[in-house]
């Protein structure tokens, strides 16, 4: 199994950017999509983003395309989002996702593995 540990959420400001990371340890050794979801209290965790494991595929929430970038390095064993021009509607908690699979995986109950997630608040 793979455990997850997620990393950069804080404060920032409106129109800010925050580099959020999801390292991976544990049998990293096989291939393995990420993804990463975002939940405010009170809702439904949502999905942000998802990547294959040869880097080749991605996937974005619609509404969030052109502001979050998703990428993975596979020798780190690191999973980023990337996240500009930030709004208080992005303040949520993070979390990123693993599966063994060579695909993508952009549904949240088809992930097996979880991070405990990362605050991220966006203030205005």
């Amino acid at each position: 199994q793979v455990q997850l540990v997620e990393s950069g959420g804080g404060l920032v400001q409106t129109g800010g950017s925050l580099r959020l990371s999801c390292a991976a340890s544990g049998r990293t050794s096989s291939s393995y999509a990420m993804g990463w979801f975002r939940q405010v209290p009170g809702k439904e965790r949502e999905f942000v983003a998802a990547i294959s494991w040869s880097r080749t595929i991605t996937s974005y929430a619609d509404s969030l395309k052109g502001r979050f970038t998703i990428s993975r390095d596979n020798a780190k064993n690191t999973v980023y989002l990337q996240m500009n021009s930030l709004k208080p509607e992005d303040t949520a908690v993070y979390a990123c996702a693993a599966k063994y699979t060579f695909g993508i995986v952009t549904i949240e109950s088809q992930y097996d593995y979880w991070g405990q997630g990362t605050q991220v608040t966006v203030s205005s």
